[in-house]
């Protein structure tokens, strides 16, 4: 089982710099950071797997914020490779990353309205997901991804 802390949002950006630079953690890898709604406890979840190339051990911290004002910073400053999965949870779940460089919607399209993975997001039209798979396949095609040669 990985082990994990429990973190307030306040300290999130120095105790992530903390583990990424000291050498007792060297903790140089975000492998993924997600959220969990609790709609019944009024919060949000936001949950960051770290692993250290160098010692081979990896840590979750994790952090609650309210769900009416879903707020964190964002760590992309410290690891890079924050800036998606940052991305990901803002417009999947509403959470959003303070002093993120980009923080726009990259799963559903600009137009969306609210945040699917919330457990009370109501999707009022059954098509939706056949329209966003017609309308992603068109922007892969015209990006080349799809052509072999």
């Amino acid at each position: 089982m990985t082990p994990g802390a429990w973190i307030p949002a306040e300290r999130l950006t120095g105790i992530c710099r903390f583990v990424a630079a000291d050498p007792a953690f060297a903790l140089d890898y975000l492998s993924f950071v997600t959220g969990v709604d609790y709609p019944e406890q009024k919060r949000i979840e936001v949950v960051y797997h770290l692993f250290s190339s160098q010692h081979r051990h990896e840590l979750l911290l994790k952090v609650r914020v309210p769900r009416d004002d879903p707020r964190v910073e964002s760590v992309t400053s410290i690891w890079r490779g924050a800036d998606w999965h940052e991305r990901e949870a803002y417009d999947l779940l509403g959470i959003v990353f303070a002093g993120h460089p980009n923080l726009r919607r990259i799963m559903m399209t600009d137009d969306w309205v609210g945040h699917p993975l919330r457990k009370d997001y109501i999707y009022e039209d059954p098509e939706w997901l056949k329209g966003l798979a017609e309308q992603r396949q068109r922007e892969i095609q015209g990006l080349g991804l799809g052509e072999r040669t």
